[in-house]
């Protein structure tokens, strides 16, 4: 009988972490066809790192997740989202999010995503941190508005918002 590492819900110990792109992904849901059609697919995680701080307010988090790996399971779908009218991840091969501020013990995280060289605020709201010896996943929730990020095509077919869910493995140094 293998005995499993103990787990508990806390925050990690202070410390430099990487994420693990392996274990680590972005999904998203959100609507199509004026409302009606429920989308969900994800992207990869291309790396990134968690810079755990005590207090936990001085910590740090970056994210870089990769644009061409948009999948929703549509091929028709997922190429026109990977055209130059939405992600263009040809001139764009990367979506970024670094930390500003770091409240409320640890649950809400607050930075700058970076899509298609438009920078804007996101607030991430930490559903879940499991810490396990040497290493932690964080699950983390935010409501994207894709407008403010100069992606405007199809109004009305694909919806202006997206409902995403982070979830990182990160691994100490």
């Amino acid at each position: 009988m293998q005995t499993q590492p103990a787990v508990v819900t806390t925050t990690p110990q202070p410390g430099h972490y990487d994420i693990d792109p392996g274990r680590s992904r972005v999904t998203f849901a959100t609507r199509h066809l004026f409302g009606l059609g429920r989308v969900r697919g994800s992207f990869a995680v291309r790396g990134g790192s968690a810079d755990v701080a005590d207090p936990i307010a001085a910590s740090a988090v970056y994210a870089e997740i990769e644009t061409a790996s948009f999948r929703t399971k549509n091929p028709a779908r997922d190429g026109s989202v990977l055209s130059r009218r939405f992600l263009d991840p040809a001139g764009h091969p990367v979506m970024t999010f670094r930390s500003d501020r770091i409240e409320a013990g640890g649950q809400v995280v607050t930075g700058t995503l970076t899509v298609r060289g438009t920078s804007r605020p996101v607030t991430l709201t930490i559903t879940r941190c499991e810490v396990s010896r040497g290493s932690f996943t964080a699950r983390a929730t935010a409501r994207i508005d894709r407008t403010e990020f100069g992606i405007t095509a199809a109004r009305g077919l694909a919806a202006r918002y997206l409902d995403l869910t982070m979830e990182v493995q990160c691994t100490r140094n």
